[in-house]
């Protein structure tokens, strides 16, 4: 699996947690807008630094420990990003029972 992958499939991960996730999703829910938008792009920054950090230990070959690298980095995380935002708003919220 490349890092573009990668990256994509863990944003769609975190947005489906943020929806679904017992504990995780009514927590999220009750933050403000932009606490929700900050915990979103610190989880998306911190998945784009484990995929660069791994790949700079050698452990994966997802992107070189160098300038390019670097900018494959930004690419993912954008992409991670993106993907986030578009399966959140694509996905029906569960109603609170009660």
């Amino acid at each position: 699996m490349d890092s573009e992958s990668i990256s994509i499939s863990a944003g769609i991960l975190l947005s489906l947690a943020a929806s679904y996730a017992p504990g995780f999703a009514p927590w999220y829910e009750a933050l403000s807008k932009t606490h929700k938008r900050l915990v979103m792009l610190a989880a998306l920054l911190a998945v784009s630094l484990v995929v660069f950090g791994l790949s700079c230990l050698k452990l994966e070959p997802w992107v070189t420990c160098d300038v390019l690298g670097a900018y494959g980095l930004f690419r993912m995380f954008v992409s991670a990003a993106i993907a986030n935002q578009a399966a959140y708003l694509l996905s029906p919220k569960s109603e609170p029972e009660g």
